[in-house]
């Protein structure tokens, strides 16, 4: 499920222009389907551009994958078909975990609030997947 971007080694993604490298991966950023096609682009780049074939997947971006994923990511980890992550809403706000489905790309976030990276990180180790969750 993963798509391969160019990376500049300093950060950024490279654009669909081929001049510019956004801080963030998203939809202008050029992208690739297979490790060949972005290597072909890569050697075909002027010099002056060093680039790192990287793949982009729900586990490693997830906001790419879910938009309506708000708020700066800490952690992610796979359960079944779920993508589990940390998540501060806001900056300064309660950490919460976000379940997001691979498969409806539906987002929900729980409802426990934590106060602390030492009790959240306690809860994003042993959170399950229930079966019945709704998306």
């Amino acid at each position: 499920m993963g798509i391969f971007a160019l990376q500049s080694p300093a950060g950024g993604f490279l654009d669909e222009d081929l001049e510019h490298f956004n801080k963030v991966f998203d939809d202008w950023c050029v992208r690739f389907d297979s490790f060949e096609d972005a290597n072909l682009i890569a050697q075909s780049l002027d010099k002056r551009h060093s680039v790192d074939i990287v793949e982009i997947t729900p586990l490693s971006y997830p906001k790419y994958f879910f938009p309506k994923l708000q708020g700066t990511i800490h952690a992610t980890r796979q359960a079944g078909n779920k993508i589990i992550c940390i998540v501060e809403p806001a900056m300064g706000a309660n950490f919460r975990l976000a379940v997001c489905d691979l498969e409806t790309k539906g987002v929900r976030l729980t409802q426990t609030r934590y106060k602390s990276a030492l009790a959240v990180e306690g809860a994003f180790i042993n959170y399950t997947v229930d079966r019945e969750d709704e998306f």
